[in-house]
């Protein structure tokens, strides 16, 4: 997920804003249609873009992210040497953009980086959503993809699906 936008000057506008995982699911679609609406207004852009089970399955967590992160940051059109990226955690940004800072829980500490949090979770869950109507009897639409009692119950009855990371779900016995 990656945001770019004119938010100096609008810092009110983020007045709330918290960490994704700080916010029901009521607030972060109410969060996510503030973005869609300052998109419509051209003073905020953003990209979700994600990696597939089998990206991940292949080539591994971090470099999917990279990829990911990659392709989200073009899909853009930043300029390199202009664009400052902040990120979150341990992530690095392409070689080509020289200016960047990651910040250890940076969806609690910047706004920014809170409303990539929310749109990218806002994504995912609506897209766990659709995939649980092709994917139905593992709860999707409920627990959202996450390793919950409920959803290792359901894998281990039913097995593991197309969606599913085989390489997390290596050690599913001892789920």
């Amino acid at each position: 997920m990656v945001l770019r936008g004119a938010l100096s000057g609008r810092r009110a506008w983020l007045r709330g804003i918290k960490d994704s995982k700080q916010l029901t699911e009521k607030a972060r679609e109410a969060w996510f249609e503030k973005m869609k609406l300052a998109e419509k207004e051209g003073w905020l852009a953003y990209a979700v873009v994600m990696g597939s089970a089998r990206e991940i399955d292949r080539r591994g967590i971090v470099p999917t992210i990279s990829r990911a992160l990659a392709r989200a940051i073009k899909k853009l059109g930043s300029d390199p040497r202009n664009t400052l990226v902040l990120l979150d955690g341990g992530l690095r940004a392409p070689a080509p953009y020289l200016h960047q800072k990651t910040i250890i829980r940076g969806d609690e500490k910047e706004p920014t980086i809170a409303l990539a949090s929310i749109a990218a979770k806002v994504t995912r869950d609506r897209m766990m959503k659709r995939l649980a109507k092709k994917h139905p009897g593992y709860g999707l639409e409920v627990h959202k993809g996450y390793g919950t009692a409920a959803h290792r119950q359901a894998v281990r009855r039913r097995g593991l699906s197309a969606i599913h990371r085989k390489s997390f779900c290596k050690g599913l016995r001892s789920w």
